[in-house]
């Protein structure tokens, strides 16, 4: 042999020592490129093509850190990476085992934002036709935010200071971290179930676009869309919008202004009151001053009766005029109609045929008018009617 002390390694042994020194010397890297050939089977795992202008990097990110991203990767997309590099055994290439992944150029939960926006905006649940009217006065309130918040006491502190006689009812739930949007639908559904409330406000105070997130997932304003009880979206500061915002009936820029929104305080009740009193007031002076001018006028006329008296007679000669001209005016309508059916009929009077040369001819003893020689034979008798007299006559033969 030519190489006696040569150590032979299968394939199986060299793949193992280059994934080793792969993983060993590139446990924590960070890579740049545009995703492509992505493909997300129904294993969960993420599969992607991360490339440059002249290098491709086969990528591989596993379910369990797949299902938490906030946003969709696309083909063609910008995408920053972070991972490491390890080898697939199978077919002896080697590639990056992606633990985070954001797009490039934009955050990852803005674009999370931005992409579920456009999709519930195709499907019309930000439509101004589905959002329901607020009530003016609600007698109870329902409430879908944290017990411990700052949210809850700004909504207490106003409703005491405006209008202390609405009814609150209040459902705890967490306004941020894992599982808080599912507390939020929930309550929203809650609230529908029992029923007994006029408006709900469902929200929290201001934070990061991590701390709201809660109000941009797509569970929450589902139940928002189907809620039958009209829903205030209060959350965060005047600068954040949510989905929440969007979908919901009304939208105050914080929980302060949602309970501002919600209730008429009693001073601005009292004001708007004292107004309809002097309009009230002013209508009723204007009615009884309408009736003192006629009230006056009668008692003039009974103070100066020929007066009363004269203007009765006018009234009266008056109607006797416009009575005459309308019987004028109907018997001239009544003539013309009369003379136009004298003339029809007169054109259709047997008399007016009989006076250009025709005559009628009956059957004698029968009075039959005869229309048809077969009517009669030779020997009878019949009258022949002239426009002037007539004849007896004896047939002699037909034809």
């Amino acid at each position: 042999m030519l190489f006696p002390d040569k150590n032979i390694l299968s394939v199986s042994q060299l793949t193992t020592l280059i994934r080793g020194l792969l993983e060993e010397n590139f446990d924590h890297v960070w890579v740049e490129g545009e995703g492509s050939n992505l493909v997300m089977p129904n294993s969960g795992h993420i599969y992607f093509t991360l490339k440059d202008a002249t290098t491709q990097l086969r990528c591989v990110m596993f379910r369990a850190l797949a299902r938490s991203l906030k946003f969709k990767p696309k083909d063609g997309m910008g995408l920053i990476v972070r991972g490491r590099l390890s080898l697939f055994d199978a077919r002896g290439e080697y590639q990056l085992v992606v633990e985070y992944l954001e797009p490039k150029g934009i955050g990852a939960l803005q674009l999370a934002f931005i992409q579920l926006k456009e999709r519930l905006a195709k499907e019309g649940l930000f439509s101004e036709a589905h959002k329901k009217e607020i009530p003016r006065l609600p007698r109870r309130i329902g409430i879908v935010t944290s017990a411990t918040g700052a949210a809850i006491h700004d909504i207490l502190h106003l409703l005491g200071r405006r209008f202390a006689g609405v009814q609150l009812l209040l459902i705890p739930v967490r306004v941020q971290g894992e599982g808080a949007a599912e507390e939020i639908a929930a309550a929203i559904d809650d609230f529908n179930r029992y029923g007994n409330i006029d408006v709900m406000i469902v929200g929290r105070g201001g934070g990061s676009l991590e701390d709201l997130w809660a109000f941009n997932e797509e569970i929450v304003a589902r139940a928002i869309y189907r809620s039958a009880i009209p829903v205030i979206s209060a959350v965060g500061h005047e600068i954040d919008f949510t989905i929440s915002d969007f979908v919901a009936d009304l939208r105050a820029p914080t929980p302060s202004a949602a309970a501002e929104m919600v209730t008429i305080s009693k001073a601005e009740i009292f004001t708007e009151l004292n107004g309809l009193a002097q309009r009230l007031e002013m209508a009723m002076n204007r009615l009884i001053n309408e009736h003192q001018r006629e009230l006056n006028a009668l008692v003039r006329g009974f103070k100066d009766p020929s007066m009363l008296l004269g203007h009765l007679a006018q009234r009266l000669d008056d109607l006797e005029a416009r009575s005459r001209r309308s019987m004028v005016s109907v018997l001239v309508r009544a003539g013309q109609s009369l003379a136009l059916n004298a003339g029809k009929l007169q054109a259709l009077s047997p008399l007016a045929t009989m006076a250009r040369g025709y005559s009628i001819t009956r059957k004698i003893p029968e009075g039959t008018v005869v229309v048809d020689s077969d009517q009669v034979t030779s020997g009878n008798s019949v009258e022949i009617i002239l426009k002037k007299g007539g004849a007896i006559c004896r047939i002699e033969s037909t034809y």
